[in-house]
């Protein structure tokens, strides 16, 4: 967990610094195209220097906050999908418990949370499973 959270904030330092050269190089090519890009005849500047700049945000808005959310929602539903009976889970709501049974038509988990306390859960509700229940080979 604690490996995660210096990846991210690498990633963030990162990201700060990457935006900060690609916003410091369109302000170049702007400039650039500005000085260059109009003649004395009245042109107008080429059409792939005025797109590029937003062509250059778009992959850094990509790289940067739709990949890792896309990745971030698909490890969480891997992790749904893969709920089984015996795992130990944490829900939404901080309950913490144990599967006793899985109603997979309704989507419906039956987590015990104490000693003949029963309650149903959705499986969207669990954020994490706390310890998965070792599979016999």
């Amino acid at each position: 967990m604690k490996t995660r959270n210096v990846r991210n904030l690498k990633l963030k330092k990162m990201g700060t610094g990457v935006c900060f050269f690609i916003l410091n190089f369109v302000f170049h090519i702007q400039e650039a195209a500005a000085m260059g890009g109009q003649t004395g005849t009245g042109e107008q500047p080429n059409m792939l220097v005025t797109m590029l700049p937003f062509v250059l945000m778009f992959v850094v808005m990509y790289f940067l906050i739709i990949r890792p959310q896309h990745k971030k929602q698909k490890d969480q539903q891997t992790m749904i999908d893969a709920l089984k009976k015996g795992d130990k889970v944490v829900t939404s709501g901080g309950v913490h418990g144990t599967i006793t049974n899985v109603k997979d038509k309704e989507g419906i988990l039956v987590v015990q949370v104490a000693k003949d306390v029963q309650i149903e859960v959705s499986r969207g509700s669990i954020t994490k499973v706390a310890q998965a229940k070792e599979s016999k080979k």
